[in-house]
This record gives C-alpha cells, sequence and structure tokens, in this order.
C-alpha cells in the first residue's frame, strides 16, 4: 500500500478537477458502490472509490500517473451507483484528459487507440474499421494482433475495404476542428 503525504495536497487540483467535470467531488464519502459495480476494478491499479479519494486529498501525480484512467471503459456503472448522484465517469474521462495534457499516458496501447479512433471519425464522419485497425497496428507495432480473426470478420462484412459514406461527414469534421481551437459553444 502506498502512502500520500497529506502535506502535499494540490487543492488547486481539486478545484480544477471540480470545475472541469462540474462535480462535488468533496461530496463523496466513500461508500465504495462505484467499485463493487465496477467491472475492470481487477485490472486498476487504483479502484474508482480510491481515485475519488486521491482527487479530494490533492494527489494530482497519483491520479494523473495512474492506469485506472485509461482502463476505464466510461461504461457509467459507478455513476448510476453513486448515492450522492456524482457522474463518477465523467470524473474518470476528466481526469484522463488532464493526465493527456499533462503527457502522461500510462497505457500506450489504449491511448494510441483512442487516437487512432477519433482520427478515423475525423476524416470519415464515423469509424473505418479496416482503417482504424491498419493504424493502431501500425503506431502500436502489434501487427498480428488478433490478426485469426480477420477471415471471419471479413466474410462477415465488418471489415469493409472502403469507408462507409455517410451524410454530415463535414459537420464532423467542423466538430474537432472546433475542438482544436479550443471553443465548446462556437
Amino acid at each position: 500500500m502506498q502512502i500520500f503525504d497529506l502535506a502535499t495536497a494540490d487543492l488547486e487540483f481539486v478545484a480544477e478537477v471540480e470545475a472541469r467535470s462540474h462535480q462535488k467531488i468533496r461530496t463523496c464519502y466513500q461508500c465504495g458502490n462505484c467499485t463493487a459495480g465496477c467491472p475492470y476494478t481487477f485490472a486498476y491499479d487504483y479502484s474508482v472509490s480510491q481515485i475519488m479519494r486521491l482527487i479530494q486529498t490533492g494527489q494530482k501525480e497519483a491520479v494523473l500517473k495512474s492506469r485506472s484512467l485509461w482502463l476505464c471503459g466510461s461504461c457509467q456503472s459507478c455513476t448510476t451507483r453513486c448515492p450522492n448522484k456524482i457522474d463518477v465517469a465523467l470524473v474518470m474521462d476528466v481526469c484522463r484528459h488532464m493526465a493527456r495534457e499533462a503527457g502522461y499516458a500510462t497505457e500506450r496501447s489504449v491511448k494510441i487507440f483512442a487516437d487512432s479512433f477519433l482520427a478515423s471519425v475525423e476524416r470519415h464522419g464515423r469509424a473505418y474499421e479496416l482503417g482504424l485497425m491498419a493504424a493502431y497496428m501500425t503506431r502500436s507495432g502489434r501487427v498480428f494482433t488478433d490478426v485469426d480473426l480477420a477471415p471471419q470478420a471479413l466474410m462477415r462484412g465488418k471489415l469493409p475495404f472502403k469507408p462507409h459514406q455517410i451524410q454530415g461527414r463535414e459537420q464532423v469534421a467542423r466538430i474537432f476542428e472546433r475542438f482544436r481551437k479550443g471553443g465548446d459553444n462556437v
């Protein structure tokens, strides 16, 4: 068990997480319902309730360097179980963004997949599965990962050779452009 020095609490971190998530994290009383319902707890370095406590105590480095942030599937189980109506999944998402901004990506393959997915959506208006798979394999170096599943997926039409044509592709590209400019209500 790691020991944290509460004297080194970063209170600005607590305020920033609350401001960005619009959640009152201080109201969490560590009931553990979020952790009890989380399907990924077995893989986390810190459980969801521990992450919430680390945020409350201003342990910025521990939170942002946590692999739990990157393994969170955003399934909302924690949020639906919270008796204080804290959107815990949103808090995890905000912390993941903050970790990305700070240059922490403890789970490289998850970050590569997320980046590849977003690039595919930006380019095609939705995920282009074959292109996404190729981009992920190229960037991650995991060339033969799940390659045994490719014949079945191809036969079932799950990996089309061309991206789907969708309406509103330009609007999706503008969302990404607006995000890069930093505006959320432009």
